[in-house]
């Protein structure tokens, strides 16, 4: 189906959140959805991938939870390729580490824009500078630091910094011109799927485009519904 400029109306940026492990990226989704899913996880460490919408201000975001072990490499990938924009979670006390080397490697394969949140600000021993000068290594170029790459400070516990940063993704939304197709057929992406003792086959999709009906066909590349 062509697409019909007349019918595209504005949708709200899908986020992945991505970075090396128990540097606190699922804390921050926490404070973000005020839930506590990380102290539910098996060593703190998110073990699928989860979609989840916020309404900041009344705007619309939808956030996928990225696993942060290094064995889920592939589901990582998956998932910066699934969002428009990742937030590349850094800790302020632990600096870049392998896993945030490969965030950026797959950020910049697939081409995914990326927001810098510089984590645990309130930990003791943060240093935000050399954050900043590591990624400077591996050429993300921070706003102020001779780039482009917008970046804030937060600490999920707090809370401090965390408005801005939403305030940041929104807008980082309105400049990507981010719309879809109401008309058009339902088409995304599969986050997870698992089977359901009582339902059956059930899969977390995000739509990235149109509108799904309830009794529509589904179809992936390797099944259909």
């Amino acid at each position: 189906m062509k697409e019909n400029p007349a019918n595209n109306l504005p949708r709200p940026p899908v986020v992945a959140i991505v970075g090396h492990v128990d540097h606190g990226k699922t804390t921050l989704l926490d404070y973000i959805r005020k839930t506590r899913v990380a102290t539910k996880e098996a060593g703190g460490i998110t073990q699928s991938i989860g979609a989840y919408e916020v309404e900041p201000g009344g705007k619309k975001i939808t956030f996928i939870d990225t696993p942060g072990h290094e064995a889920f490499s592939l589901m990582r990938a998956r998932g910066a390729a699934a969002a428009d924009i990742a937030i590349l979670v850094v800790a302020a006390d632990d600096g870049v580490k392998p896993q945030t080397k490969e965030a950026i490697q797959i950020l910049t394969k697939t081409k995914t824009p990326f927001i810098v949140a510089i984590t645990k600000i309130d930990s003791p021993g943060a240093n935000i500078d050399k954050v900043k000068n590591e990624l400077l290594n591996e050429e993300v170029l921070l706003e102020g630091y001779g780039g482009a790459v917008s970046w804030h400070g937060v600490s999920g516990k707090t809370g401090e910094g965390v408005p801005d940063l939403l305030e940041l993704i929104l807008l980082t939304g309105e400049v990507a011109g981010l719309t879809f197709d109401k008309e058009a057929k339902a088409s995304g992406f599969v986050i997870e799927s698992k089977m359901d003792n009582r339902r059956g086959v059930v899969a977390h999709i995000v739509l990235k485009d149109g509108t799904l009906h309830y009794g529509d066909p589904i179809f992936t590349p390797t099944t259909s519904g």
